[in-house]
């Protein structure tokens, strides 16, 4: 993105120094990164970085707008619909893909956006780790509007724990043990001393909620929600005997449940913006797009790219079966943008908005990177690739 910083990057860099970054990495929680770190953080411009963020602030007036609940209540299903709803969600995070426009200028493209927790206390980890093994110009950081480290571990704990003691909070997953995203899951506990517990593990006593901490039972005050509401309701029935936490109980949710799907690709047909593709649903739709092999299918609810059809066909279409749950997105053409030592890779970038309660607005704070050389973003598309994987993104001051 700015040559001479990646030529400095590219000619200093050994396969010696990544090696020993990954050990570095890998040290606190061994064998719990489970997906592909990337060789090289990605360098962005002040411009760039000014251009994702008019995106993202358009975005956030939408959602300010006093009607927005009004205009998403579609988008939560009713049997998922959780009771006690606070006024506005804790977090948004917003994907960029670095793309190239017609005029082969690099800009920024909206490609999803969530109202759910992403890896906060892992990429603060990373960039500290990170820092120790690779020249990172003094003039950039990964933190936004004057952060640093101790600022956004601050902000993340005000958040979460809403003054609680952390061992009445708890960061709830379905096996969190055996995610993905897991890493994410121990630094929280290192940072904020939260407890990690298993679905399976609470404890009902009428409208409140328990969990077993070495044979004793504490009472949850508060909820960090890792929970793919989407993807429980697909397996809810095979988990047997389990707290049905879509009922009222006296508990507070970070984020609510009801923001995943209020804040999602449903939102997308509602942003009319520079960098946000046209989008619209697909059963609002009059008259198909002459070029439809420039538009991508996706389904409003789903996770990590399930269900979307890039190549575009009339027959595609006409085969869904619930039109009001789809959209038609146009395609971006993603630049492929940082040079390495073989062929360049494209790049994504999730910008992290949090939302302190009272707050008017929320504010950018961090981010994370992700790098491909594949048709998408994505471990399927990237097997056997190098300079590939997760990363971070150093914004220009």
């Amino acid at each position: 993105m700015i040559p001479e910083i990646r030529t400095k990057f590219n000619n200093d860099f050994t396969e010696k120094k990544y090696q020993e970054f990954l050990l570095d990495l890998e040290s606190k929680h061994p064998g719990d990164i489970p997906f592909r770190v990337a060789e090289t953080p990605v360098f962005i411009s002040k411009d760039f970085t000014g251009k994702m963020l008019d995106a993202c602030e358009a975005i956030v007036d939408i959602i300010t707008n006093p009607d927005f609940k009004e205009q998403t209540e579609r988008a939560i299903p009713k049997d998922e619909n959780v009771p006690i709803e606070n006024e506005h969600t804790d977090f948004i995070a917003f994907d960029f893909g670095i793309c190239e426009n017609k005029k082969g200028e690099l800009e920024p493209q909206l490609v999803e956006m969530q109202g759910f927790p992403t890896l906060f206390a892992f990429q603060a980890y990373y960039a500290s780790v990170i820092e120790k093994h690779f020249d990172i110009p003094e003039n950039f950081s990964p933190y936004l509007n004057g952060y640093d480290k101790e600022s956004y571990l601050q902000f993340l704990n005000e958040i979460i724990l809403n003054g609680h003691k952390p061992e009445n909070v708890i960061l709830l997953e379905l096996k969190p043990h055996e995610q993905k995203t897991r890493i994410d899951f121990y630094c929280t506990h290192d940072y904020l001393n939260i407890p990690i517990v298993c679905l399976t593990d609470l404890i009902q006593e009428g409208r409140k909620l328990f969990y077993k901490k070495d044979e004793k039972k504490i009472e949850i005050k508060r909820i960090y929600n890792r929970i793919i509401f989407d993807e429980l309701s697909q397996i809810k029935d095979s988990l047997g005997d389990v707290v049905d936490i879509t009922k009222p109980f006296d508990v507070e949710w970070v984020p609510h449940p009801n923001w995943f799907y209020r804040i999602s690709k449903f939102t997308l047909p509602l942003i009319h913006h520079p960098y946000v593709p046209e989008t619209f649903y697909l059963n609002e739709l009059k008259k198909l797009p002459d070029d439809l092999e420039n538009y991508v299918l996706k389904p409003l609810f789903s996770f990590a790219g399930q269900g979307v059809i890039i190549d575009v066909t009339k027959n595609d279409i006409d085969s869904v079966k619930d039109p009001e749950n789809w959209i038609l997105q146009r395609k971006v053409k993603y630049a492929d943008v940082i040079k390495t030592p073989n062929i360049p890779a494209k790049a994504e970038i999730r910008i992290f908005y949090f939302w302190k309660k009272g707050a008017a607005r929320p504010v950018a704070v961090n981010n994370l990177a992700r790098l491909s050389k594949g048709k998408m973003i994505g471990v399927r598309y990237n097997m056997d690739k190098d300079w590939v994987g997760g990363s971070i993104v150093y914004f220009e001051k």
